[in-house]
This record gives structure tokens, C-alpha cells and sequence, in this order.
């Protein structure tokens, strides 16, 4: 069911998520373009809750509204399954949950976190909440393995191509292989490297993504000054339509199901509504 709902390319965007009322109206004309744009799934980043979701399902149609992730730490089980059944019953099939167990540096509570995960999907079934409704945020072998056995599938954030053949692998071929890629529509490489550079540095403060790039073949001084370009090069797609097109290729190729396409303005707020930037994204993968 999720791979048939959510398409072959979706829209991840913490803006999207906005609790401001005065930004509600935004917020519906903008999902609803998404899915005119022909977007299947926006996912909305973040720590997410399922409440999150219910505007932009009410202003659209058919569009997949998923959580990008929820933090496991933040929203409890019981209160996660309560709102996930009250969202089902008035707009059934429209909703995906995504989970993920977060940093140990965003949050106080982390402890073992594999077990914690499974403790907390084992509250969900008891709650009724179905596993090929949900999918996991997951970067190495055993979270892997927990979103095939436990889940309809995988939503790894910051990740390569290559990683994405890795997750296939562990996976299998039946469930959900949704990775979110970063895309700057930008030419000029110095320019567009800055860019990125600028948005990763909160990310190489955080040792579940490092750990994974180091597993994947970077070395410590790819991690190194913001960024070597080529770990750059890897986790951010940037260039012109054709180069960008080729990139968000690459996945598919390497087995994803669907790409989750978060566009990064440079000098725009983080969340901000890059709403051109979507159109032209929407245009290039034609």
C-alpha cells in the first residue's frame, strides 16, 4: 500500500509543518500545488506529529501525507496510536507514519535506541495501528532489518545512492524504499557547495549520520572543513536540470521505490516554502 500511494517522488520540507495559524492558508495552497505538480507524498520534516499531517490532508485530495520523521522520544505510542485512528477513520489510506529514534544530542531521554524502537512498535500493534502504515528512519543493518520485519519499509534521510543499494539489499524487494535526497538549483559549483556546506554543518555534529558516511567508504577528513566535495557531491544533488534529473536517477537505479526531494534555498529561512524551486523541480522530472 504505501509504495502505490506515495509515487515515484515526493517533497520533504520542515516548513510544511507549521503550527503558525496565520500561515494555515499557505500551507493548504501550497500542498494542493504539490499535487497538481503531480508529487505523490510530502513528508514533513522535522520531529512531526500525526496532527501535523491533518492540514494538508484536508486541503488535498489523493497527495500522501507522511512524518519525516516522528521522534520516538517526543510522542508517545498510546497518543500516537489515538491520533493516527481518529486521521484514518476521516481520511482513510492518506496518512504515513514515520518513525525514527532521533540523537542522542536532541534527546535527553535516548537510551538504547534499537530497543526502545521495537518497545514502541510493539505498542503501536497493540493499538491497532497496522505495520504496512508505518516506516522507520533507518540508516544501518539492524533498523534496516526492523523496517522489513516490522514495517512497510525505509525513509532514510542524508544518504548516497550507494546506501540506497545497500538498504535495497537488506530490505528486500517488497517493502518501501523512500530516501530523502537534497537538491540546490544552482550551477556554479563554488556557490552551490557553500550552500551545502552551510546546511550540513548541523548534520556533522550528529554521530548517526558521520558513523554511516564513514561505513559507506569517507574517510574523517571527507568530514573535515564543512565537508569535502566529495562527500558534497554525494549527498546533495545540484546543477542544472539534467544534472539534477541524473541524480535523483541514480537512486531509483540503486532501488529506491521513491525519492523524497527536499529543495535548499540559499539565504531562505529553514521554514520557508520554496515553492519556485518545487515547480522546477516538478518540470525536470518531467
Amino acid at each position: 500500500m504505501a509504495k502505490q500511494n506515495t509515487g515515484r517522488y515526493g517533497i520533504w520540507s520542515i516548513g510544511l509543518r507549521s503550527e503558525d495559524p496565520a500561515r494555515r492558508g499557505e500551507l493548504a495552497e501550497a500542498a494542493a500545488e504539490l499535487e497538481e505538480l503531480g508529487f505523490g507524498a510530502v513528508w514533513l520534516g522535522g520531529s512531526t506529529g500525526v496532527r501535523h499531517a491533518v492540514p494538508l490532508i484536508e486541503a488535498t485530495t489523493r497527495l500522501t501525507v507522511a512524518t519525516g520523521i516522528q521522534s520516538i522520544w517526543q510522542y508517545e505510542a498510546g497518543d500516537t496510536a489515538t491520533e493516527y485512528a481518529a486521521l484514518e477513520a476521516a481520511h482513510p489510506g492518506r496518512f504515513l507514519l514515520g518513525l525514527g529514534v532521533s540523537h542522542a544530542k536532541l534527546a535527553d531521554r535516548y537510551r538504547r535506541p534499537y530497543a526502545a524502537m521495537v518497545a514502541y512498535l510493539d505498542a503501536l500493534d497493540a493499538a491497532g495501528v497496522p505495520a504496512e502504515r508505518r516506516v522507520l528512519a533507518a540508516l544501518g543493518p539492524k533498523m534496516l532489518r526492523l523496517s522489513r520485519d516490522r514495517a512497510a519499509g525505509s525513509h532514510p534521510y542524508l544518504v548516497t545512492p550507494e546506501h540506497t543499494a545497500e538498504a535495497r539489499e537488506a530490505l528486500g524487494d517488497g517493502p518501501l524504499l523512500a530516501p530523502e535526497l537534497k537538491v540546490i538549483i544552482e550551477t556554479d559549483p563554488t556557490r552551490a557547495r557553500a550552500t551545502a556546506r552551510d546546511h550540513l554543518s548541523f548534520y556533522l555534529g550528529l554521530p548517526n549520520y558521520t558513523n554511516t558516511f564513514l561505513r559507506l567508504g569517507f574517510t574523517k577528513a571527507d568530514l573535515a572543513g564543512g565537508g569535502s566535495d566529495r562527500l558534497i557531491d554525494a549527498l546533495y544533488a545540484w546543477g542544472d536540470e539534467n544534472r539534477i534529473r541524473a541524480r535523483v536517477d541514480e537512486f531509483h537505479t540503486a532501488g529506491a521505490d521513491h525519492v523524497a526531494l527536499q529543495v535548499i534555498d540559499d539565504g531562505a529561512a529553514g521554514d520557508a516554502l520554496p515553492r519556485e524551486g518545487w515547480r522546477r523541480v516538478a518540470a525536470l522530472l518531467g
